[in-house]
């Protein structure tokens, strides 16, 4: 009799673990479209962190010294209202900074917290495997970037950079499949407006939560109402309040 109970014993435990709700990634939105995302595991990552002179950005985030350690920070590409606090923060944190060697030159990243990237392979930082991808845009230094974020359960977060949508986002779905795409969608002449935006998703998407950004801040941008117009009833679209975190 002690086999056949083991073997029940067993089953009842892998069930039960099978049925346990995945651990949450938190996700707090820093205005614009920079990002903290902390992985199931407490591994912490910036991504195109401007603060201080974003105007969407939380008080509290604007003081580089009282911010928690990085594990690392994503830079997408050499424009200022994505990268010009990034050499503060990277002194102000001994955070790597993640980027290409163009960039992370110009930005004179001490060579021991450069982190070289490409669009190509993986890089590792804990539980968090970071791909660069391309993005559709220009840069001051190196070429711009996307980067998708896969967690040791699977799961995976698709940060677009500035980009307009184009034919390899095909591939990203196919490589990555993101369940989180946090979504340029009110670039106006910069890069994706909403309804470009919203196409983007539809063509070549298929991710559980939309979470819009890059929108509002700063004359020409789109507003909120446009882009909330742009995604009306897709339930899959979750707008975000600046600092506030929350999981997923």
């Amino acid at each position: 009799m002690r086999l056949p109970l083991m073997i029940l014993s067993l089953v009842s435990t892998l069930g039960c673990a099978a049925s346990r709700p995945p651990v949450p990634i938190q996700v707090t939105w820093l205005g614009h479209a920079g990002f903290e995302v902390v992985s199931p595991n407490g591994t912490r990552l910036l991504i195109d962190p401007w603060l201080k002179e974003n105007p969407k950005a939380p008080p509290a985030w604007k003081d580089p010294g009282r911010l928690a350690r990085p594990t690392a920070i994503l830079v997408t590409h050499a424009h200022g209202d994505h990268a010009a606090d990034v050499p503060e923060l990277a002194q102000a944190t001994g955070a790597r900074v993640v980027g290409t060697g163009e960039h992370l030159r110009a930005m004179k990243i001490p060579e021991a917290q450069q982190h070289i990237v490409n669009v190509g392979g993986p890089t590792h930082f804990a539980d968090v495997t970071v791909y660069a991808v391309p993005a559709m845009h220009s840069s001051e230094g190196g070429r711009p970037l996307g980067y998708v974020l896969r967690f040791a359960d699977g799961r995976s977060i698709y940060h677009t950079g500035d980009t307009w949508l184009f034919g390899d986002m095909a591939l990203i779905e196919e490589l990555y499949h993101p369940d989180i795409v946090l979504l340029e969608a009110g670039g106006a002449r910069w890069g994706l407006d909403p309804k470009t935006a919203a196409l983007a998703v539809q063509k070549y998407f298929h991710p559980k939560i939309i979470v819009p950004m890059h929108f509002g801040t700063f004359p020409e941008l789109s507003e909120e109402p446009e882009v909330r117009a742009a995604f009306e009833g897709d339930a899959r679209v979750r707008f975000l309040t600046p600092g506030q975190a929350v999981t997923f």
